[in-house]
């Protein structure tokens, strides 16, 4: 190879890697939230937050991690698509948060879901559980790593 020849080729390079981290560095943020309506006609506080599709806010993080800790994807799947227990993708469509908490709460012999209830950490992180995996049923994540929003 000449060394003109390797001389283009490592411009050309850095000009790649230029022009790629310039145009991350403007790109703006893509941001999803998801409100709940009211009765009332005013929105609660989002149930979750997702920047850039795969960064969220603590409490969806803190959600995951415990999706993680109990290791649900023995049944649920990794990608909470399904297995021997029912896809949570497509449950958390219409399932309601609170039939969701005593699904996991209490449990659902019949169906073959122990009752979580007694397990401290998910009874503290019930609702950033919830949050998670609706946000994986609205499609405002995918599945695999997240990191926390700095």
């Amino acid at each position: 190879m000449s060394p003109l020849f390797r001389w283009c080729l490592r411009n050309i390079r850095a000009a790649i890697v230029a022009a790629t981290a310039l145009a991350h560095a403007a790109a703006p943020a893509q941001e999803v939230q998801n409100v709940t309506p009211t009765l009332g006609g005013t929105t609660e506080a989002p149930l979750y937050r997702v920047v850039n599709g795969n960064h969220v806010d603590a409490s969806t993080f803190k959600g995951w991690q415990t999706w993680r800790t109990m290791a649900c994807e023995r049944c649920h799947g990794a990608n909470q698509e399904g297995m021997v227990g029912p896809s949570l993708v497509e449950a958390l469509k219409t399932q309601s948060r609170e039939d969701f908490r005593r699904s996991v709460l209490e449990g659902s012999v019949e169906k073959g879901m122990p009752s979580f209830g007694g397990v401290q950490t998910v009874v503290d992180n019930i609702d950033n559980l919830y949050a998670f995996l609706k946000a994986r049923s609205d499609g405002a994540i995918p599945s695999g790593q997240l990191k926390q929003i700095p």
